[in-house]
């Protein structure tokens, strides 16, 4: 299929597919007149990335994963469940670090109107 048609199919813009295809997450193949042809299971491979994008992903870590990603669903392989659970205790350790940033800051904050409050 077209990028045109992929776009329609997957509701995705045909820039965010082209850089899709430029982080290696989509593959295509170039016609004799230079256009993309995507492989037939192309809206399902983007639903994926874009299912991996909204569990807070980054497309480093989603051409990582996206081979072991079995059909629409999408269901990972159990060989990648470590990474996968490694990139989530990142994810929890960067929610407690910004707890902790927030929790300061508020306190600053807090501080200074006391301080400054006027009476």
């Amino acid at each position: 299929m077209k990028i045109g048609e992929l776009a329609r199919e997957s509701g995705v813009n045909p820039r965010l597919l082209r850089y899709y295809e430029e982080q290696g997450l989509l593959r295509s193949e170039r016609s004799g007149g230079g256009h993309r042809r995507y492989p037939a299971n192309a809206v399902t491979v983007v639903h994926n990335i874009r299912t991996l994008l909204a569990a807070g992903l980054p497309t480093a870590v989603i051409r990582e994963v996206l081979p072991c990603i079995e059909g629409p669903g999408p269901e990972i392989h159990p060989c990648v469940l470590s990474y996968l659970q490694e990139q989530l205790g990142d994810i929890d350790t960067r929610i407690s670090t910004l707890q902790s940033t927030r929790t300061a800051l508020a306190s600053l904050i807090e501080a200074t109107e006391r301080t400054h409050a006027v009476a």
